[in-house]
C-alpha cells in the first residue's frame, strides 16, 4: 500500500488522497465481464467515469471522504485499484464496487433457469454469465435515469456531464480523467439545471433531490423496493420505466422486466417476436425470478448483433478492396 498525507477539506473544496491499495474482487463463474464493463463504459460520464483499454474507472463518495476505483477483469476475478481520501473507507468502497459489478450474483442459478427457455436459451448459450450493472450511489443512478428519458445514451451522458461540471465536487488530484464526485441531493435540490435541455427533466431532478435530501425517498441498496417505486412514481416527470430501471440497478431487484423499453422491443423483433409491451411482459413472466437478467441478455443481443453486422461489413469491404487491388494489378500487367 502506498501512503500519502491526508488533506482536510470542506464542502466544495478540492480533496487529495490518503493512500491506495490493490485488491482482488472474486466472483462466481461464468462472468461476461466485457459486456458488463462495456455497458458501464458506454454510459460513462465525463469527470466521474472513464473507460479505456478494458479498464473502468470512477469516483466514489464514501462515508469518511472520497475515492477512485479502477476496475478490470483479470480472469477469475476483478482487479480493483482503490485510491482513497481516508483509509477507513476501504470496506464501503469494496462493497460499492461489488454492487456495481453484481459480483455476488449466482450466475449458475440464473443461467440454468433462463437457458432452458426457447427464446433466451440461445442468448444464454452464446454469452453466459450476464450481470446486471448496479450502482455505487442510488441517487446518482436515479438522476441519470431521469436525464436519460426520451434522449439517446449519448445525449444523457452530455447532460449528466454538464451537471457534474457545474454542481459536482472537484478533486484536487484527478486520476485518469476522474476529476469530480457526482453532485449530492442537497446540491441539486435548489440547482437551476439550465444545462439540462428538457424542462420536465429539470423539474423531476430537483423534486427527486429534494425528497432524497429530506429522507422522504430512500434509494439505498437495502430500501423497501415497492415503497421506493411508489414514491418515485409520485414525482412529476418520473414514469414506470424510470422507477423500474432504478429498482433494477440501484435497489438490486433481480426480477424487473422493462417491457416498455425500446431496446427490449427491438431485441424481441430480432428474435422474430413483434409484440406489444403488454404481450412482452406476459411472456416474460416465465423468466421470473430473474427478469432483470433476462433484460440484460436481450439488451446484449442487440450489441452482439450490431458487432456481428459491423464485422460482416468490414469483411465485405476487405473483400472488395482485395478484388479492386487484384483488378488494378491485372490492368497494369
Amino acid at each position: 500500500m502506498r501512503h500519502l498525507s491526508p488533506t482536510r477539506h470542506g464542502a466544495g473544496e478540492p480533496v487529495s488522497a490518503a493512500g491506495s491499495i490493490c485488491l482482488r474482487l472474486e466472483y462466481r463463474a461464468p462472468m461476461s465481464a466485457q459486456s458488463l464493463l462495456g455497458f458501464l463504459g458506454t454510459r460513462a460520464i465525463a469527470g466521474v467515469e472513464s473507460y479505456a483499454g478494458g479498464s473502468y474507472r470512477r469516483s466514489l463518495r464514501l462515508p469518511h471522504s472520497w475515492g477512485v476505483a479502477d476496475l478490470a477483469d483479470a480472469e477469475g476475478h476483478f482487479r480493483c485499484q482503490l485510491f482513497l481520501g481516508d483509509l477507513r473507507d476501504i470496506s464501503p468502497a469494496v462493497q460499492r464496487c461489488r454492487r456495481l459489478l453484481d459480483l455476488d450474483a449466482d450466475p449458475v442459478a440464473v443461467d440454468e433457469h433462463l437457458g432452458t427457455d426457447e427464446l433466451l436459451g440461445p442468448l444464454v448459450g452464446s454469452e453466459p454469465g450476464q450481470r446486471v450493472p448496479g450502482s455505487v450511489d442510488g441517487f446518482e443512478l436515479a438522476v441519470r435515469a431521469i436525464l436519460g428519458q426520451r434522449v439517446s445514451v449519448a445525449g444523457a451522458r452530455t447532460s449528466a456531464g454538464r451537471v457534474v461540471a457545474r454542481y459536482g465536487e472537484r478533486l484536487s488530484m484527478p486520476a485518469g480523467g476522474i476529476s469530480h464526485l457526482f453532485p449530492t441531493a442537497e446540491a441539486l435540490s435548489e440547482a437551476e439545471l439550465d444545462d439540462v435541455p428538457l424542462p420536465n427533466a429539470r423539474r423531476a431532478v430537483r423534486a427527486l433531490a429534494s425528497k432524497v435530501a429530506s429522507g422522504d425517498i430512500d434509494l439505498g441498496h437495502g430500501a423497501d423496493r415497492e415503497e421506493t417505486r411508489r414514491r418515485l412514481l409520485e414525482l412529476h416527470g418520473v414514469g414506470p420505466w424510470t422507477a423500474a430501471y432504478v429498482a433494477m440497478r440501484a435497489l438490486g431487484d433481480p426480477d424487473v422486466f422493462l417491457g416498455g423499453d425500446l431496446g427490449i422491443k427491438r431485441a424481441f423483433e430480432r428474435l422474430g417476436r413483434a409484440l406489444t409491451p403488454k404481450e412482452m411482459a406476459a411472456l416474460a413472466e416465465r423468466w421470473s425470478p430473474w427478469r432483470s437478467y433476462a433484460t440484460l441478455y436481450l439488451w446484449n443481443s442487440l450489441a452482439t448483433s450490431n458487432s456481428g453486422a459491423a464485422a460482416e461489413t468490414r469483411q465485405v469491404k476487405s473483400r472488395r478492396l482485395k478484388n479492386a487491388t487484384a483488378i488494378n494489378r491485372n490492368t497494369r500487367a
